[in-house]
């Protein structure tokens, strides 16, 4: 019942918090608009760092009064809050409060009451009389007849199993086990971390580390034995489950970097604790915690890192967590790396520098760009100067890089030929940004003549959009570059969403392949004599760089796995992610309370592999990605007599699957790519429900069900000949 007079904006505390306040007056009514947005509470929460994955709230508080001789005749509220998940925009729920005042009648009140000051007239009126805060206050709800945790597991844990992965239960299981962890006690959670079988241990890993407490993060440390490399699994699957938390905290970087100084079994999971760190430090710096003391410890740590040791394993493994950590300080290390001798380092260096804004890539890092991609200084690795070459080309090139790199077509190696020329035709028809400054270079007949535009090859780069929706826009784009022989150099995968101006690198796959041309007697391109047989994979998931895998290393290695190969991917990354997470409660003006709780979670299988038949002359890389995706939004409202509320949930299945084969008996080589993806179905729900005290309690139920056909993504043209050449010879 605040009310002013006046014209204007004021600061008033009620039971909504200390909000800003706009008054409008005009004759006989006043309009209060409270700005929620302002509102400090005691009630914190929490929401996913990323746009992209997160919840847009909107919300308004209105109130109107009517005068009349100075008293109020009428009072009129009307509160509204909308949460959407962005990505989703119908994936929504709403809470409205409306209060109504009437003025029924007038009459004389109590007497006043005589006193010093208002204390002490408030106890002469009633000594018991205490004094309340004004601001609703934090109550912790209390759950009446709810399993124990572990009761809920024993429900649940059939749908976690490794066969059920790929199926829609699995992340709606995960999700309600983490709202189950988030209420439990250490105990509670160690007690199934023991009872959990072998298979369904690793997506219990998942769950407790997703949940985020205190309590779940003090089970987990107790619970993994880090000196043990026998634990890989599990201990690997803590690590990503840190690595894509929604909302960490200093205490988990703590965590980390305590295992990172004790002693630790596998070199592997030594490796992922550090690249980890640095994915929690981008992610505490977001949230304005960059001068935390242990956020601090590690920036030391692994900006000192790289050149602190001499190891290779280590200097990959502090660049990776630097990649992670997108911190600005790191940008003259990048730069420094960028120039290294070892293709590794440079590989590293060039696309953690794609990452940053161009606002940070200053004069000096693009010369050292420019200098790699010329070779100005010495003789680099193909796949490293396709790296520099992609910086330039997304850091707004000047109009002389551009021109510069339009007359470097021609002499180059042959099928680095063909790679920049399909690059620069890519990013023309998909009108990237750099277009406009390569349609001015274009201009000029030197730069653009038919002798440079008309280079054969394999290699080649190509974008598309896989999915465009007023909510989100999500694109792919396939960059393949081989070697002068045939054989595979660098596949790089890669899928972005994006939702307002907000931009997420939703998967990354790269494939390198080097000194296999010993294989098939073909002499090795430029600067590549040396190099050891190596292939590998490296994976980023949701803006997280993970620990790359070796598919072999060395010619006896090499030759080892040719004659066991069975054609099997190798998994990458195989687990359960929350990868939407908000939670709070609403304090309503009508001194009620209203609890949000939206969460998305994602069942992700993703591997890949590499076969050459020498027999047949023939390669075949493949990667694979088989997902489940639910989003589930839950709003109550809980009296102590009556409880209502809505939930709104969608939830799909899908996989996409890349497949490239190089016939290389002649040349050019024959490269068939394909990207599929299979029929999903999609599917949404609501259910709205209200209960009594009594016991008595009603559901409404809605639901919509949908399949989305599946397809082969299109490719450029050459792609689909060279493919109906491939399938015939073979068939």
């Amino acid at each position: 019942m605040q009310l002013q007079f006046n014209t204007g904006k004021v600061i008033e505390n009620d039971v909504s918090g200390r909000c800003t306040v706009e008054y409008k007056a005009v004759k006989g009514q006043v309009t209060r608009t409270k700005i929620l947005e302002t509102c400090k509470t005691p009630e914190t929460g929490f929401t996913t760092h990323s746009q992209v994955l997160g919840v847009r709230k909107k919300s308004s508080s209105v109130t109107t009064f009517t005068l009349e001789d100075g008293f109020i005749r009428s009072v009129s509220a009307e509160e509204t809050h909308s949460l959407a998940v962005n990505a989703r925009r119908c994936a929504a729920a709403k809470v409205i409060s409306r209060q109504s005042l009437t003025l029924v009648g007038v009459e004389a009140g109590p007497l006043e009451v005589p006193g010093k000051d208002v204390a002490g007239v408030v106890q002469s009126v009633d000594p018991k009389l205490a004094a309340l805060g004004i601001i609703g206050e934090k109550v912790k709800s209390r759950c009446k007849g709810c399993p124990s945790l572990f009761e809920h597991w024993q429900a649940l844990q059939k749908q976690l199993e490794p066969a059920s992965l790929s199926k829609a239960t699995a992340p709606r299981s995960f999700l309600d086990l983490i709202q189950s962890i988030r209420k439990a006690s250490k105990d509670e959670i160690l007690k199934v971390l023991k009872s959990a079988r072998k298979t369904s241990l690793p997506q219990v890993v998942d769950a407790v580390t997703s949940s985020q407490t205190v309590a779940s993060l003090d089970a987990m440390l107790e619970f993994l034995n880090f000196t043990d490399a026998k634990g890989l699994v599990l201990q690997e699957r803590f690590l990503y489950a840190c690595g894509f938390a929604s909302h960490p905290n200093e205490k988990m970087l703590k965590a980390l970097l305590d295992i990172s100084k004790g002693k630790i079994g596998s070199t592997d999971i030594k490796e992922s604790v550090v690249i980890i760190m640095g994915a929690l430090v981008h992610k505490l710096c977001q949230k304005g915690g960059c001068s935390l003391p242990t956020v601090e410890q590690v920036k030391k740590l692994i900006l000192e890192g790289p050149d602190s040791t001499q190891a290779e394993s280590e200097v990959q493994m502090y660049l990776l967590a630097l990649k992670n950590s997108m911190l600005p300080e790191a940008v003259p290390i990048f730069t420094k790396y960028a120039e290294s001798e070892v293709g590794a380092y440079s590989t590293i260096a060039l696309t953690a520098l794609q990452r940053y804004d161009a606002s940070l890539m200053t004069e000096e890092v693009k010369q050292t760009v420019n200098r790699v991609y010329h070779q100005n200084r010495r003789i680099y690795e193909k796949n490293v100067r396709a790296a520099a070459a992609d910086v330039i080309l997304s850091s707004n090139p000047s109009y002389t890089e551009v021109k510069n790199l339009l007359l470097s077509i021609g002499n180059l190696p042959h099928e680095m030929n063909k790679y920049m020329l399909s690059k620069i035709q890519d990013i023309l028809r998909f009108q990237l940004p750099a277009s406009k400054v390569i349609k001015q270079a274009m201009k000029d007949m030197i730069s653009h003549n038919y002798d440079r535009f008309s280079k054969v090859g394999s290699s080649s780069a190509y974008s598309g959009f896989m999915a465009q929706s007023a909510d989100v826009t999500s694109t792919y784009s396939l960059d393949i570059l081989y070697s002068g022989s045939g054989i595979l150099r660098r596949s790089n995968m890669n899928i972005y969403g994006a939702s307002k101006d907000a931009m997420l690198h939703g998967l990354q796959v790269a494939i390198e392949a080097q000194g296999l041309e010993s294989l098939i007697a073909a002499t090795p391109d430029e600067g590549e004599g040396d190099l050891e047989s190596f292939a590998g994979m490296s994976a980023l998931l949701f803006d997280v760089q993970l620990r790359p895998v070796t598919f072999f290393k060395g010619y006896s290695d090499l030759m080892s796995k040719m004659f066991s190969m069975t054609g099997e991917p190798m998994n990458v990354v195989k687990g359960l992610i929350l990868l939407t997470d908000h939670s709070e409660v609403i304090q309503l003006q009508s001194g009620l309370k209203a609890s949000a709780e939206f969460q998305g979670g994602l069942a992700i299988d993703i591997s890949g592999g590499m076969e050459i038949s020498l027999w047949y002359r023939e390669s075949k890389t493949s990667v694979n990605n088989r997902g489940a995706l639910v989003v589930t939004g839950n709003v109550t409202v809980d009296m102590d007599f009556m409880r209502a509320g809505v939930e709104v949930s969608f939830e799909t299945e899908a996989s996409l699957d890349f497949i490239t084969t190089v016939q290389f008996s002649e040349y050019p080589f024959l490269v068939c790519m394909q990207m599929d993806k299979t029929t999903f179905p999609v599917s949404e729900y609501l259910t709205k429900y209200e209960s009594l005290s009594s016991g008595k309690s009603v559901e409404s139920r809605k639901s919509k069900k949908m399949l989305v056909p599946g397809s082969e993504f299109p490719l450029h043209q050459e792609n689909s000949n060279m493919c109906k050449k491939v399938f015939d010879s073979s068939w």
